[in-house]
Parts: structure tokens; C-alpha cells; sequence
């Protein structure tokens, strides 16, 4: 089964900047290659979303009560600088509720109520391919999140209720974990035997 591809780190940080004009439709895309990067977030899930859903919960800002694949409801943390990504669209474009994806006509003004996944796929693979990553789909930055999550140090539990996903195993995927023989994990659990002096 074909699991996805991973950026790394400076690959990541390489197609966020990929958006770096000052422009409402730059300002739009950073803030949803943002969002899949940052939070983890489907194409689906970042169509739907409206500006009340982002909420301060406990000094922290969040996605409130996203309903997902399967119907599931989760709460996801937003990074800062997802935030700020998010704030410089909302600002720019002048929204204040409501949808927070919306299209923009070759005027460069904002019009309709939002946009399909089929958008969000054009603009990754855009930028992508700008970057000299050609490969690389949405759902990658989904995969990319979690990634980026483990090796920084997450539990797995915390980036399994980040992703929504039911199934330790589909998120040990997504990281891309495979067990290691050498140097296991329970080799250094603080029970061996102290050294003979």
C-alpha cells in the first residue's frame, strides 16, 4: 500500500515561501498551505472551515469542534505562525465571519463563499512544483505534519488526536514508523542492572 511522501522541515518552510508577495491571493495561499502544514488538516476539512472556529481555548488558539472524515469531531491546537498566516488573509480580505477559504477573480477581488478541494489541490501542486517538488500532493503536508511532530518530540497519542485518526496504526504510518532492533526503545528504561564496579 502506497503510504505518501514527507517533506522535511526546509523543505516545508521552502513551499510556505514559495508565497511570499504581498498580494490577497499569496496572502490566501500561504495561509491554507499553512493550515495543512501546521495543523495537519485535509482538503475537506479546510473548505468547510469559518472564521468562528478559530478559538482561544485555554490561552491557545485553536480549531474548535471540526468535524472530520467519518464524522468525527476534534479540537485542533493552532500554531502561532499559522495564526498570523491566517490573520494577514483575513485582514487583507477584509473577512470578519464566515467562510475563511474563499475564491479570488483575475481582478484580484475575493468573490462567492468559498471554494472545493479541487482548488486547494491546484494550489499546492502549484507551488510544489514552483519549489522543485513536483510530487508533492495535499495530503503529503497531512503526513508532513505528523512527521514533523514526531521527530520534534510529540507523543504519539497527542499527533494521533491532532491528525483525528482512531487507529494508532494508521498514524504509526503516517509517521513512517518501523521498529528498531538496534538501540530498541526499551533498551534504556532506566531498569538495567547498575554496572559491576
Amino acid at each position: 500500500m502506497r503510504v505518501g511522501n514527507w517533506l522535511t522541515a526546509e523543505e516545508s518552510k521552502k513551499l510556505l515561501g514559495a508565497e511570499n508577495a504581498d498580494s490577497l491571493r499569496s496572502r490566501r495561499n500561504r495561509a491554507l498551505l499553512s493550515l495543512l502544514i501546521g495543523c495537519g488538516l485535509r482538503r475537506a476539512e479546510v473548505t468547510t472551515l469559518r472564521l468562528e472556529d478559530l478559538q482561544l481555548r485555554e490561552g491557545h488558539w485553536v480549531i474548535a469542534d471540526l468535524r472530520g472524515k467519518g464524522g468525527h469531531i476534534r479540537t485542533i491546537p493552532v500554531p502561532q505562525w499559522v495564526k498570523e498566516a491566517v490573520d494577514s488573509w483575513t485582514l487583507g480580505a477584509g473577512i470578519t465571519a464566515g467562510p475563511l477559504p474563499r475564491s479570488i477573480n483575475k481582478a484580484g477581488r475575493i468573490w462567492g463563499h468559498g471554494f472545493t478541494p479541487k482548488v486547494i489541490w491546484a494550489i499546492v501542486k502549484g507551488n510544489a512544483k514552483c519549489c522543485g517538488l513536483p510530487s508533492v500532493a495535499p495530503h503529503d503536508l497531512r503526513r508532513t505534519c505528523a512527521r514533523l511532530c514526531h521527530q520534534s518530540g510529540g507523543e504519539l497519542d497527542q499527533i494521533q488526536f491532532l491528525l483525528g485518526r482512531v487507529s494508532i496504526q494508521t498514524t504509526e504510518r503516517y509517521l513512517g514508523c518501523k521498529q528498531r532492533f538496534r538501540d530498541a526503545v526499551n533498551d534504556h528504561i532506566g531498569l538495567e542492572p547498575d554496572a559491576p564496579s
